[in-house]
């Protein structure tokens, strides 16, 4: 019999509330997925600019946090909530043909060298108000077991992804960008970690620039020139010469990251930096893949990134000869791939099962991550 559950993500680039209906067919004790998780349905909901202002404003520290995210964290499940039922209604399902939700919720803020990581979503309201057990709060078992708490996709990925015939990278361009390698050998430990920022700071700069989202295929970046010692400047931080386990936030690569670095190139073109920013993304991908997964024969992407192309044939540019696809040719949407993983995670808690990686993580061993939140 298969079992549908719904995978929520809202990530670092707060462009919405990303909602996935997924069918799993195989028993639980199977370890790979491969044919067996099939995408039902798929929606996108956006947050109201209040919301999302407010959100912003927490990933940042501030006068009466507690309170404001108290304010926040409810209205973020009213909109998760909202986003369940558009997504079963597009569907045509009902809250008993689904398991559980996998919600991800909000990060806000991120530390885990200092022992804490923090995701608010309110759980117990979207449970309530769905009237679907939910399954959240993934990360911070991962971070007491010593882990960074992220990334927890490429356990999902190794599931879903993995090849007996070549070592493959996957590489999520979302906020932040993460890449997972998976080799075929399966004694051998899958291994990933955040490379630096991916989609963060170039639509910050489109909003700044252009007040549009982000920068539609790219076009505005692929119209300016690379500065080069702008580009030099950031690659500095010292972030993309740690070696992995390692993730990072909004936490680190932000607005006033960026201006520190603008500072000494206040002449610079709107669409200069833009430009820049885009090969900063693609240039730190391409470094670790090169350094840390150099018998990749292949990188299949997701996250926002594959949909702008200049980034694309930048990173491939990069990579040649490696060959660049999308993990659509593997059967999962590039935009959707986060929002099923975090599915499948909710179907690992229930079942019993570990959804973190220790190599990708750093924590000391598997642990069965999240909280369950029964329906009634």
């Amino acid at each position: 019999m298969p079992e549908y559950f719904i995978g929520l993500m809202s990530g670092t680039s707060l462009d919405g509330i990303d909602a996935a209906l997924v069918e799993f067919k195989e028993p639980p004790s199977q370890q790979s997925l491969q044919g067996n998780c099939r995408q039902i349905q798929t929606l996108s909901h956006p947050l109201p600019d209040d919301l999302r202002e407010q959100l912003l404003a927490l990933t940042l520290p501030g006068p009466d946090e507690i309170e404001r995210m108290a304010i926040a964290e409810p209205a973020f499940a009213r909109e998760s909530a909202n986003a369940i039922q558009q997504l079963l209604d597009k569907a045509g399902f009902s809250p008993h043909q689904v398991t559980a939700i996998g919600s991800h919720g909000q990060t806000i803020r991120h530390r885990p060298e200092k022992g804490f990581t923090l995701q608010i979503g309110d759980p117990s309201l979207i449970a309530e108000l769905t009237g679907i057990q939910v399954v959240a709060d993934f990360r911070r078992r991962d971070v007491a077991a010593g882990g960074q708490g992220a990334p927890l996709v490429p356990a999902f990925h190794k599931a879903v992804f993995s090849s007996l015939a070549l070592d493959r990278v996957i590489l999520n361009i979302g906020g932040m960008s993460n890449i997972s390698l998976l080799p075929t050998d399966s004694q051998k430990p899958v291994t990933g970690f955040d490379t630096g920022p991916g989609n963060v700071l170039m639509d910050y700069w489109c909003q700044h620039h252009l007040n549009q989202p982000y920068d539609n295929k790219g076009q505005w970046a692929a119209s300016g020139s690379i500065n080069d010692q702008l580009l030099n400047s950031m690659l500095n931080d010292s972030y993309f010469s740690e070696a992995p386990p390692k993730s990072t936030g909004r936490e680190r690569f932000n607005p006033g990251w960026l201006e520190s670095h603008l500072k000494d190139f206040s002449d610079s073109q709107p669409e200069d930096v833009a430009a820049t920013l885009t090969l900063l993304t693609a240039k730190t991908i391409a470094l670790d893949i090169c350094q840390y997964a150099p018998s990749a024969k292949e990188i299949l992407v997701c996250g926002g990134g594959a949909s702008n192309k200049y980034l694309m044939a930048l990173i491939e540019d990069e990579l040649n000869p490696l060959p660049v696809s999308s993990t659509a040719s593997l059967g999962i949407e590039p935009d959707w791939v986060e929002a099923v993983a975090f599915a499948w995670l909710a179907r690992q808690t229930l079942t019993g099962k570990p959804g973190n990686l220790p190599a990708v993580t750093g924590a000391s061993g598997e642990r069965i991550l999240g909280a369950i939140y029964p329906a009634d």
